[in-house]
């Protein structure tokens, strides 16, 4: 088992265990039977195709730091403005907010020049075949398994936050109609850009 397979096991072992000790709503089984089953790659899949997460396994990683980053803010939310939510609903919104990406990328190869010698390398393209947008395409799945409540749905919908190609305004009037849409949207972007992206590689490259 090399490196990165190992890191996808303990992933998903935690993805699971947290999956079935906070889930129990009708419908969450079927779902996880689809996650885990072969005609769905959500443990292997990249979270992006450049920029984070853009290896194997990234999609499920991402996931889980988006967890943990919302797990982390909601209760300042909770102290300073009294907003509460269930375990089950934190769960829900922060592992399964990016599931439009499930089946999404496909693996390509080309040529790159490495000390002076042209090598076949693999990337990551998109090859969309359930063209239904990114939040609401997530949604659209979920649903097809189980009921979302109002507020996880628009989280779920709004979680990229002003970053996507919506209207501002509906956008605005979705982040504040909905906190959890609103944190969601910054336990994705702490993910996105400090634990796995662009300020992570800038980091790097300064050492």
């Amino acid at each position: 088992m090399t490196e990165r397979e190992s890191i996808i096991a303990i992933n998903k072992d935690r993805f699971l265990e947290i999956y079935n000790k906070k889930i129990e709503r009708e419908g969450s089984k079927k779902l996880l039977e689809f996650l885990t089953s072969s005609r769905c790659d959500f443990f292997r899949a990249p979270a992006s195709t450049r920029f984070h997460g853009a290896y194997e396994g990234g999609l499920l990683e991402h996931s889980l730091n988006v967890y943990d980053c919302l797990v982390d803010l909601l209760p300042r939310f909770e102290k300073r403005y009294g907003f509460s939510y269930s375990e089950e609903s934190v769960a829900i919104v922060a592992l399964l907010h990016d599931l439009c990406k499930v089946n999404f990328y496909k693996t390509e190869m080309r040529n790159v020049k490495k000390d002076g010698v042209w090598q076949a390398q693999p990337y990551y393209t998109v090859e969309d075949s359930l063209p239904y947008g990114h939040g609401e395409k997530s949604v659209y799945m979920i649903s097809g398994y189980m009921k979302l409540e109002r507020e996880e749905a628009f989280a779920i919908r709004y979680h990229m936050g002003f970053s996507g190609s919506e209207d501002p305004g509906t956008v605005g009037r979705a982040l504040e109609m909905f906190p959890l849409a609103f944190a969601l949207n910054c336990a994705d972007t702490e993910a996105s850009y400090y634990m796995e992206g662009v300020v992570e590689k800038k980091k790097d490259s300064a050492q």
